[in-house]
């Protein structure tokens, strides 16, 4: 069960790094060192709920149905695809990242809004990481999802933590063209496991 906790977490860092609001405010946040811990627990554990919850009901929902099992891996992998080349057009015309001033007392508000009233994260979390999920049948499911939720942890605590560190290189339009080549590369990886799995 080891080699589907690690494709739990290989596919959940890649959905997850991906730029979004989320992100940013975490990185912005970190670049500025203020209220991280905060932030980070926040994102963190807002994303295992999300992952727990996706892989529960997603999971339990294809796992009594082989032909929804079908239709949710060519859904997913056509999500997959779509975030894919979405990431290499980001890349043809990429833009640095600067921080920005942002109101102490409202830091925990904003880190919950920014992940709970975006619908990237339900179609990434419950809906994409819970389908894929299911593809590795009951037990396994869960530690894909464990990977996932691993995934998260690492990606957040090492964003807001490391971002004082990163800040002169996120800056760059072409670390952001990297990434997003990087994120790609693996989106179609993942595509082509399930359509071939």
């Amino acid at each position: 069960m080891f080699h589907v906790a690690t494709a739990g977490l290989f596919t959940g860092l890649s959905l997850i790094v991906a730029i979004g609001a989320q992100n940013a405010f975490v990185l912005r946040q970190g670049i500025r060192r203020e209220h991280v811990g905060t932030v980070v627990a926040t994102c963190a554990i807002s994303d295992v709920v999300l992952i727990a919850a996706g892989v529960a009901g997603v999971g339990a929902l294809v796992d009594r149905s082989g032909r929804l099992l079908d239709v949710v891996t060519w859904a997913g992998a056509a999500f997959l695809i779509w975030y894919g080349v979405t990431s290499l057009l980001r890349a043809r015309h990429p833009a640095g990242l600067t921080a920005e001033a942002a109101s102490p007392g409202r830091v925990a508000a904003k880190a919950l809004a920014l992940t709970w009233l975006n619908p990237h994260v339900y179609l990434d979390t419950v809906l994409l990481l819970g389908s894929v999920a299911a593809t590795h049948g009951s037990p396994g499911r869960w530690w894909f999802g464990l990977g996932a939720c691993l995934g998260s942890l690492i990606w957040f605590s090492s964003l807001g933590f490391g971002a004082r560190l990163l800040a002169p290189l996120l800056a760059r339009p072409r670390a952001w063209q990297i990434v997003d080549v990087i994120v790609a590369c693996t989106m179609f990886a993942v595509a082509a496991m399930l359509l071939l799995g």
